[in-house]
């Protein structure tokens, strides 16, 4: 079998040189995804991907790509205890009937920014993958004091670090407290039940800021898609592992990962 290829978005990141770097010191090819000759070139080969969701689902086909993400209703489905606000799952065309602030965002990629909305009047109504059956996340609005990335993989954290502060980006170290909040929901959620995660995904947490409440409250802010997430202070070798996972071949994929396999187009 040829030697497996970590394939990256043409749009550079510094994830992107991160995850480059860390795949060269362990022995792995790495390609750029310069148009369909570099699919040609790569066909055959075991591929790996990190970058957007649109190139995935061109090349995901060819390439015998199984890139997991998790369930669209995930969040909305989790206990309040790990939430601490209410989140529905619904349409755009649903949000643009809210009548009140909310915080509204799309479960996985980014076909629209996330952000707070005073009312539905503002959702947008065009674009790329923006339609009215859109699925949307709407919540109710929470400013979270600090929030962290965690790359999980078979259950555990692997790596993480802090990315903002009151919204505003802030990259740091992984603390203790985030570390052991995401243990408490993963034991909580399983690893093959109705509430689990893929095998290898992003986690997003963080305290909550309540000016009426002195208690710190920590809560999941979302779950997202390794293959499409920066590392921020995170060891990029360990986000590396989980990516390898998150974006690789089918023939490798792990019955309990099918349920979480993006559909293509």
């Amino acid at each position: 079998m040829r030697a497996p290829v970590l394939l990256t978005s043409a749009q550079p990141t510094g994830t992107t040189g991160l995850l480059t770097g860390a795949a060269a010191r362990r022995g792995l090819a790495t390609a750029v995804l310069a148009g369909p000759d570099t699919v040609g070139r790569l066909a055959g080969r075991p591929v790996h991907w990190y970058g957007g969701p649109l190139a995935a689902a061109r090349i995901a086909a060819p390439l015998g790509l199984a890139l997991l993400e998790p369930e669209d209703d995930w969040l909305a489905r989790l206990p309040e205890e790990f939430t601490r606000r209410r989140i529905e799952l619904t349409t755009l065309a649903e949000a643009w009937t809210l009548r009140h602030p909310a915080f509204v965002k799309p479960p996985a990629d980014k076909s629209f920014p996330p952000a707070v909305h005073p009312d539905g009047s503002r959702l947008p109504r065009t674009g790329e993958r923006i339609g009215p059956d859109t699925p949307v996340l709407v919540s109710e609005p929470v400013t979270f004091a600090a929030e962290y990335r965690l790359f999980l993989l078979d259950g555990q954290v692997r790596t993480g670090s802090r990315y903002a502060r009151f919204g505003r980006l802030d990259p740091a170290p992984l603390t203790a407290e985030a570390t052991a909040f995401a243990r408490r929901l993963l034991d909580a959620v399983g690893d093959t039940g109705p509430l689990a995660l893929p095998s290898a995904v992003a986690l997003d947490v963080g305290p909550i800021a309540d000016p009426y409440d002195p208690v710190e409250h920590w809560a999941v802010v979302e779950a997202n898609l390794p293959w499409f997430a920066n590392c921020y202070a995170a060891d990029p070798d360990g986000v590396l592992d989980v990516v390898l996972r998150a974006a690789g071949p089918a023939a490798d994929l792990a019955e309990s990962d099918r349920r979480f396999v993006r559909a293509a187009g």
